[in-house]
């Protein structure tokens, strides 16, 4: 008779579907193991049926411990180090916020009523009345202070000018 061979942890497709009785396999006693009552064959061990009777082993199987696959580490391991880093996420961002109310009005500035003389400009009455503050800023501040649709001021023309402080 020819001997089956029976690979074990085999991912083949007959290996999932649930095994027949094989009346056929032959029990070939171990060099190693002196009790040939212990020797079983592969069949035996993986589909509870009794190689030379036919019959269903009503035996319990051993309790073996609980083995997990390369994929089954990976979930009980990844899966709460990723909800843990998405919560560590997110309460960093609430709790660092970037849009956050002033708690104190802006103090207002002092502005001078000026009478434009022939040849001044924006830039040089923003110099001349606040020099402290950058001249860009002041320009911008005179624009919306006083309506300007363009930066051309005549002689003559009233401003608004936001003044030192």
């Amino acid at each position: 008779m020819a001997e089956a061979t029976v690979l074990h942890g085999s991912t083949a497709l007959w290996a999932l579907t649930p095994a027949r009785a094989v009346s056929h396999l032959r029990v070939v006693p171990s060099t190693l193991d002196a009790d040939p009552a212990r020797v079983r064959t592969s069949t035996q061990r993986t589909t509870g049926f009794s190689g030379s009777e036919g019959t269903v082993n009503d035996t319990p199987p051993a309790a073996r411990p609980l083995t997990l696959t390369r994929r089954g580490r990976l979930l009980l391991v990844g899966l709460p180090i990723a909800l843990g880093v998405a919560a560590l996420v997110l309460l960093g961002a609430f709790l660092t916020s970037q849009a956050q109310a002033g708690v104190d009005a802006p103090a207002p500035s002092a502005v001078v009523q000026v009478d434009v003389a022939a040849g001044e400009t924006l830039w040089d009455l923003a110099v001349q009345y606040a020099p402290e503050r950058d001249t860009r800023q002041v320009v911008g501040e005179m624009v919306e202070l006083n309506n300007l649709r363009t930066s051309v001021i005549h002689a003559g023309q009233s401003l608004s000018i936001p003044a030192r402080g």
